[in-house]
Protein backbone atom coordinates (compact mmCIF):
# COMPACT_ATOMS: atom_id res chain seq x y z
CA UNK A 1 0.00 0.00 0.00
CA UNK A 2 1.20 3.49 -0.80
CA UNK A 3 1.45 6.21 1.79
CA UNK A 4 -1.44 8.63 1.91
CA UNK A 5 -0.28 12.11 0.94
CA UNK A 6 -0.27 14.71 3.68
CA UNK A 7 -1.92 17.92 2.45
CA UNK A 8 -2.11 19.77 5.78
CA UNK A 9 -0.55 19.24 9.17
CA UNK A 10 -2.82 18.44 12.10
CA UNK A 11 -2.11 21.91 13.46
CA UNK A 12 -3.24 23.52 10.21
CA UNK A 13 -6.46 21.52 10.13
CA UNK A 14 -7.13 22.42 13.77
CA UNK A 15 -6.62 26.09 12.91
CA UNK A 16 -9.04 25.88 9.97
CA UNK A 17 -11.65 24.27 12.20
CA UNK A 18 -11.19 26.99 14.81
CA UNK A 19 -11.47 29.84 12.30
CA UNK A 20 -14.24 28.53 10.05
CA UNK A 21 -17.51 26.64 10.22
CA UNK A 22 -16.06 23.54 8.59
CA UNK A 23 -14.89 20.09 9.68
CA UNK A 24 -11.55 18.60 8.68
CA UNK A 25 -13.28 16.55 6.00
CA UNK A 26 -14.89 19.65 4.53
CA UNK A 27 -11.57 21.54 4.51
CA UNK A 28 -9.96 18.69 2.58
CA UNK A 29 -12.89 18.67 0.17
CA UNK A 30 -12.45 22.41 -0.40
CA UNK A 31 -8.76 21.94 -1.09
CA UNK A 32 -9.60 19.23 -3.60
CA UNK A 33 -11.94 21.57 -5.43
CA UNK A 34 -9.44 24.44 -5.29
CA UNK A 35 -6.77 22.14 -6.74
CA UNK A 36 -9.08 20.94 -9.53
CA UNK A 37 -9.52 24.53 -10.72
CA UNK A 38 -5.82 24.78 -11.61
CA UNK A 39 -3.82 21.57 -10.99
CA UNK A 40 -0.72 23.15 -12.54
CA UNK A 41 -0.81 26.02 -10.02
CA UNK A 42 -2.20 24.58 -6.80
CA UNK A 43 0.13 22.20 -4.93
CA UNK A 44 -1.09 19.12 -3.11
CA UNK A 45 1.26 19.86 -0.22
CA UNK A 46 0.20 22.87 1.89
CA UNK A 47 2.28 22.04 4.93
CA UNK A 48 4.69 24.86 4.08
CA UNK A 49 2.00 27.46 3.32
CA UNK A 50 2.72 27.93 -0.41
CA UNK A 51 2.07 31.32 -1.98
CA UNK A 52 -0.64 30.53 -4.49
CA UNK A 53 -3.65 32.51 -5.71
CA UNK A 54 -6.25 31.71 -8.34
CA UNK A 55 -7.73 34.44 -10.56
CA UNK A 56 -11.31 35.63 -10.34
CA UNK A 57 -12.22 34.13 -13.73
CA UNK A 58 -11.66 30.60 -12.43
CA UNK A 59 -13.58 31.13 -9.20
CA UNK A 60 -16.74 32.75 -10.60
CA UNK A 61 -17.23 29.94 -13.10
CA UNK A 62 -17.23 27.13 -10.54
CA UNK A 63 -20.30 25.05 -11.43
CA UNK A 64 -20.98 23.80 -7.89
CA UNK A 65 -21.14 27.28 -6.38
CA UNK A 66 -24.92 27.29 -6.18
CA UNK A 67 -27.37 29.12 -3.97
CA UNK A 68 -30.85 27.83 -3.42
CA UNK A 69 -32.44 31.27 -3.53
CA UNK A 70 -30.30 34.33 -2.94
CA UNK A 71 -32.42 37.18 -1.68
CA UNK A 72 -31.47 40.82 -1.71
CA UNK A 73 -33.69 43.25 0.13
CA UNK A 74 -33.86 47.02 0.06
CA UNK A 75 -35.99 48.85 2.57
CA UNK A 76 -38.20 51.51 1.10
CA UNK A 77 -40.64 53.86 2.73
CA UNK A 78 -42.93 55.16 0.04
CA UNK A 79 -45.73 57.54 0.94
CA UNK A 80 -47.54 56.23 4.01
CA UNK A 81 -46.65 52.61 3.45
CA UNK A 82 -43.42 50.87 4.42
CA UNK A 83 -42.46 47.84 2.43
CA UNK A 84 -39.52 45.71 1.43
CA UNK A 85 -38.44 45.35 -2.16
CA UNK A 86 -37.60 41.69 -2.26
CA UNK A 87 -35.76 40.88 -5.44
CA UNK A 88 -34.43 37.38 -5.96
CA UNK A 89 -31.73 36.69 -8.50
CA UNK A 90 -33.68 33.58 -9.35
CA UNK A 91 -36.27 31.32 -7.75
CA UNK A 92 -34.61 28.07 -8.81
CA UNK A 93 -31.14 26.62 -8.09
CA UNK A 94 -28.66 29.18 -9.35
CA UNK A 95 -25.04 28.89 -10.47
CA UNK A 96 -22.75 31.62 -9.17
CA UNK A 97 -21.81 32.42 -12.76
CA UNK A 98 -25.44 33.50 -13.31
CA UNK A 99 -25.48 35.66 -10.20
CA UNK A 100 -25.22 39.40 -11.01
CA UNK A 101 -23.04 39.85 -7.92
CA UNK A 102 -20.65 36.98 -8.68
CA UNK A 103 -17.62 39.23 -9.21
CA UNK A 104 -18.41 41.38 -6.18
CA UNK A 105 -18.78 38.32 -3.96
CA UNK A 106 -15.34 36.98 -4.91
CA UNK A 107 -13.70 40.42 -4.85
CA UNK A 108 -15.03 41.01 -1.32
CA UNK A 109 -13.05 38.04 -0.04
CA UNK A 110 -9.80 38.80 -1.88
CA UNK A 111 -7.07 40.71 -0.10
CA UNK A 112 -6.08 42.49 -3.30
CA UNK A 113 -9.67 43.49 -4.07
CA UNK A 114 -9.29 42.12 -7.60
CA UNK A 115 -10.82 38.71 -6.96
CA UNK A 116 -7.58 36.69 -6.80
CA UNK A 117 -8.08 34.18 -4.00
CA UNK A 118 -5.54 32.27 -1.95
CA UNK A 119 -6.74 29.00 -0.47
CA UNK A 120 -7.32 30.71 2.88
CA UNK A 121 -9.50 33.34 1.20
CA UNK A 122 -11.29 30.63 -0.77
CA UNK A 123 -12.11 28.87 2.50
CA UNK A 124 -13.19 32.13 4.12
CA UNK A 125 -15.65 32.79 1.28
CA UNK A 126 -17.27 29.39 1.58
CA UNK A 127 -17.30 29.64 5.36
CA UNK A 128 -19.13 32.98 5.45
CA UNK A 129 -21.58 31.73 2.82
CA UNK A 130 -22.17 28.44 4.63
CA UNK A 131 -25.44 27.70 6.39
CA UNK A 132 -23.62 27.64 9.74
CA UNK A 133 -22.29 31.21 9.55
CA UNK A 134 -24.18 33.66 11.79
CA UNK A 135 -26.43 36.30 10.33
CA UNK A 136 -24.23 39.10 11.70
CA UNK A 137 -21.20 37.84 9.76
CA UNK A 138 -23.21 37.49 6.56
CA UNK A 139 -24.46 41.07 6.98
CA UNK A 140 -20.88 42.39 7.10
CA UNK A 141 -20.08 40.80 3.77
CA UNK A 142 -23.41 41.75 2.21
CA UNK A 143 -22.50 45.35 3.02
CA UNK A 144 -19.07 44.89 1.40
CA UNK A 145 -20.63 43.38 -1.71
CA UNK A 146 -22.95 46.36 -2.17
CA UNK A 147 -20.16 48.87 -1.46
CA UNK A 148 -19.00 49.12 -5.06
CA UNK A 149 -16.64 52.08 -4.57
CA UNK A 150 -15.15 50.52 -1.42
CA UNK A 151 -15.45 53.61 0.77
CA UNK A 152 -17.17 51.81 3.68
CA UNK A 153 -20.49 53.52 2.94
CA UNK A 154 -23.45 52.77 0.70
CA UNK A 155 -24.03 55.95 -1.27
CA UNK A 156 -26.78 56.58 -3.80
CA UNK A 157 -24.54 55.37 -6.63
CA UNK A 158 -23.88 52.08 -4.79
CA UNK A 159 -27.59 51.54 -4.30
CA UNK A 160 -28.33 52.38 -7.93
CA UNK A 161 -25.81 49.79 -9.11
CA UNK A 162 -27.24 47.26 -6.68
CA UNK A 163 -30.82 47.87 -7.76
CA UNK A 164 -29.98 47.78 -11.46
CA UNK A 165 -28.27 44.42 -11.04
CA UNK A 166 -31.10 43.00 -8.97
CA UNK A 167 -33.80 44.07 -11.42
CA UNK A 168 -31.70 43.44 -14.54
CA UNK A 169 -32.24 47.14 -15.37
CA UNK A 170 -35.98 46.65 -15.80
CA UNK A 171 -36.75 49.82 -13.83
CA UNK A 172 -36.60 53.21 -15.48
CA UNK A 173 -33.78 55.55 -14.38
CA UNK A 174 -36.37 57.69 -12.61
CA UNK A 175 -37.72 54.70 -10.67
CA UNK A 176 -34.20 53.66 -9.66
CA UNK A 177 -33.43 57.16 -8.38
CA UNK A 178 -36.72 57.28 -6.45
CA UNK A 179 -36.14 53.92 -4.77
CA UNK A 180 -32.57 54.79 -3.80
CA UNK A 181 -33.47 58.25 -2.48
CA UNK A 182 -36.31 56.82 -0.40
CA UNK A 183 -34.08 54.04 0.91
CA UNK A 184 -31.46 56.54 2.09
CA UNK A 185 -34.14 58.85 3.48
CA UNK A 186 -35.56 56.03 5.58
CA UNK A 187 -32.34 54.31 6.68
CA UNK A 188 -29.85 57.18 7.05
CA UNK A 189 -29.78 57.75 10.82
CA UNK A 190 -27.13 60.47 10.98
CA UNK A 191 -28.25 62.55 7.99
CA UNK A 192 -25.06 62.35 5.93
CA UNK A 193 -26.97 61.18 2.83
CA UNK A 194 -25.29 57.76 2.75
CA UNK A 195 -25.56 54.53 4.70
CA UNK A 196 -22.89 53.47 7.16
CA UNK A 197 -22.68 49.85 8.24
CA UNK A 198 -24.64 50.78 11.38
CA UNK A 199 -27.39 52.24 9.18
CA UNK A 200 -27.41 49.13 7.01
CA UNK A 201 -27.46 46.79 10.01
CA UNK A 202 -30.35 48.70 11.55
CA UNK A 203 -32.22 48.59 8.24
CA UNK A 204 -31.93 44.84 7.75
CA UNK A 205 -32.71 44.13 11.42
CA UNK A 206 -36.32 44.90 10.48
CA UNK A 207 -36.23 42.16 7.84
CA UNK A 208 -36.18 38.83 9.74
CA UNK A 209 -35.52 36.78 6.61
CA UNK A 210 -32.78 38.99 5.23
CA UNK A 211 -29.79 36.80 4.30
CA UNK A 212 -31.68 33.69 5.43
CA UNK A 213 -30.76 32.06 2.13
CA UNK A 214 -27.48 33.90 1.62
CA UNK A 215 -25.49 30.72 1.39
CA UNK A 216 -23.61 28.41 -0.93
CA UNK A 217 -23.20 24.71 -0.23
CA UNK A 218 -19.94 22.92 -0.87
Amino acid sequence: MGNKQTIFTDEQLDAYQDCTFFTRKEILRLHGRYHELAPHLVPMDYTNDPDCKLPLALIVNMPELKVKKLKHLLYLKCGFKSCFINVCTCCYPLHLKENPFRNRIVESFSEDGMGNLSFNEFVDMFSVLSEMAPRELKAIYAFKIYDFNVDNYLCKEDLEKTLNRLTKEELTPEEVVLVCEKTIEEADLDGDNKLSYADFENMISRAPDFLSTFHIRI
